[in-house]
Formats: structure tokens, sequence, C-alpha cells
């Protein structure tokens, strides 16, 4: 049988490693902000001829928009990003694109967002977290109440949660700097969504622990928590394997608007799959018997 649970020491190495370069990216670069967090207005705009990408950043260079971000949508659409405009002026601007550029332009998305508005969402979205985060831990501290220390595994689930969170947002903070990949609020759905998915998966996990601490498998604690785990290999890399085939697709076929969503999908999932295998019932036994328990035993022995 696989011994996921011997290697701990190997995994908590490994997910340091990538916290600690997300921590500093983070405190170097931080994340870069989309419309939702930093005001500004987006639209996507439809071309009835063939627009190539520098001739549109060019063109808007000219009418004094060189801050615009400017993006491929599929299709020859194009997503452009600048700071908050009247209706007056994205209409204006429209005419002056069409004039400059030779062609017909269809504006299919258009919002803007405020400064308040964007502190708003940045508040809501903390708090969204932090709500969700207690009610996971009430929850499994409540489902495995029968379980001896109960609030032990939530407290466990959480920590695993938050080591998904800080690598997705680690991750995006890495690629704003490198990509200029934004952060807006399907972001913040996705990294909700990833709260989900991580829960649900570690919950099948600690189920499967659970279940052989009924039946008594072992006397050893560690023995029992890499049943758990190797019984739940098959089910969790099935699941999770098929759902990354279908978020693949949706960031190489779907629309630039929904890439950080997507984004923060598939990096969460491909992380909530090696957490829930890798880290979480590790936790438990870290904390039910230290790190480096099963070694200590085969010093003894020998």
């Amino acid at each position: 049988m696989i011994d996921l649970v011997g290697k701990r020491n190997w995994f908590f190495l490994i997910s340091a490693i990538v916290i600690i370069l997300g921590i500093i990216s983070l405190a170097v670069f931080g994340l870069k902000p989309g419309v939702d967090f930093s005001s500004g207005t987006a639209m996507t705009l439809t071309f009835d001829k063939e627009v190539e990408l520098s001739q549109l950043r060019q063109e808007l260079t000219e009418l004094g928009y060189d801050e615009a971000v400017v993006q491929p949508a599929g299709g020859g659409d194009f997503f452009v990003r600048l700071p908050e405009i009247s209706a007056e002026e994205t209409t204006k601007l429209k005419e002056s694109l069409e004039t400059g550029l030779d062609t017909t332009i269809t504006t299919s998305s258009l919002y803007s967002v405020s400064p308040m508005v964007a502190k708003g969402t940045v508040r809501n979205t903390i708090i969204a977290v932090v709500v969700a985060s207690i009610g996971i831990l009430l929850y499994i501290s409540w489902a495995f109440r029968k379980m001896p220390k109960p609030i032990r595994w939530g407290t466990c689930a959480i920590i695993a949660l938050v080591h998904d969170l800080v690598i997705v947002i680690a991750v995006f903070s890495i690629l704003g700097w490198v990509a200029g990949v934004e952060i807006d609020a399907l972001f913040v759905t996705g990294v909700l969504a990833v709260v989900g998915i991580s829960v649900n998966n570690i919950v099948v996990v600690f189920d499967r622990i659970r279940e052989n601490l009924k039946r008594g498998v072992s006397r050893d604690f560690e023995v029992i928590v890499n049943y758990g785990i190797v019984e739940s290999l098959g089910r969790s890399l099935n699941t999770g394997l098929a759902t990354l085939f279908v978020i693949v697709a949706l960031y190489l076929l779907g629309g630039v608007t929904t890439h950080s969503l997507v984004l923060a999908l598939l990096i969460g999932i491909a992380t909530g799959i090696y957490c829930s295998l890798c880290i979480a019932g590790q936790l438990l036994v870290v904390w039910e018997k230290g790190f480096t328990s099963r070694q200590k035993a085969a010093t003894s022995t020998a």
C-alpha cells in the first residue's frame, strides 16, 4: 500500500516552499486589481472587419488612453479596460475608434465601477471568506462530533483550506506580475467555489478515516489515516481530473472576461486534490502523534 502519511514531511516541505514564495510575491508585487476592485470602465468591442491588437492599442494611445489594458477576447473581439469614464466619453471613444480604424464597432458588454463600489467589493469579499471559514469549522466539527476531539477535525480542515486559498492567491500574484493577470468579482466567485470543492474533498477523506476508526483496522492512528487516504485516492483523482479537463476546455474556448474565474478554479481544484490527499489527513496525524512518529518508532525498534 502507498504510504502517503509516512511522506508527510516532504509534502509539508513542498507546500511550505510554494506558500513562502507566494507570500514573498504578495509582499513585493501584491495582486493586480481589475475594474471591480480598483474602479474603472471595461468593455468588450466587436469589429465588423479584422483589427490587429497592435492597431487598437496604437489608436487608444493616440486618443489619450495610453494606460488602457487591451486583451483578445476570441473571435476577433477585444476586451478593453480604462480608467473610469462617463457614458458620453464612452460614446465619443467608440466613434473615434470607428473613424481611426475605419470600421463599425459593437459594444457587446460595458460596465463601470466607482471607487466606492470597488472598496465595498473588497470588504464584502473578506467578509464572505471569513464567514465561509467559520461555517466550515462548525459544520465539520458537528459532522464528526462523535469522534474524539471533533474540533480538531474542523481545525485541520480549515488549515488545509487556508493552504489552498493562499496558493491560489499567490499564483495570481505571480501571474499578475509576469502576465498582467487581474483579479475581479469573478475571481472572488472562483475562490468561493474553490472553498466548497476543497472542503468536499477533505470531508470525503475524513469520512473514510472515520469509518476505518470505527472498524478498528489498526491500533495505529497513522495507519488508519493512511488507509483512509488510499481508499479515497481513486475517487479524488477521477473526480478531480474529470473536472479539470472541463475547466481547461472552458479556459481555452471561453471568453477573456471569464478567465479569472476559470483560472482560479483550475488552480484551486488542482491544489485541492493535492491537499486532500497529501495535507489534510496528515495534519490530523501530526496533531495526534507529531511530525516523525513513524521514524522514531523505526529507530527505537532498531
